[in-house]
């Protein structure tokens, strides 16, 4: 695919940026080998070949949720440099 100077020179005033003239001739350049190369992938025959969200197989690390006992807020608070009426002090941010 084709990009011309002028196309780049409108995706930059989206953004903002500011190009000199070297710099929008060699994205133009490098845009459209990008888009080339992304129309040769479009290109490859991809039927009977199933959908897949990953490269490799993953699998869930995370154990099941088990039900247990509170901690007691007396042990919770025992290692805490301060505490006020069973809650932990900690510095106050603005």
């Amino acid at each position: 695919m084709k990009i011309t100077k002028d196309d780049v020179v409108h995706v930059a005033n989206l953004a903002r940026l500011e190009l000199s003239d070297a710099a929008i001739e060699m994205f133009a350049v490098q845009i459209g080998d990008i888009l080339d190369h992304v129309d040769s992938l479009n290109q490859v025959d991809t039927q009977g070949i199933a959908a897949t969200s990953h490269a490799i197989s993953l699998t869930n690390a995370f154990r099941d949720d088990d039900v247990s006992e509170n901690a007691d807020p007396e042990v919770s608070l025992a290692n805490a440099p301060e505490s006020e009426a069973g809650s932990f002090v900690v510095p106050k941010i603005i």
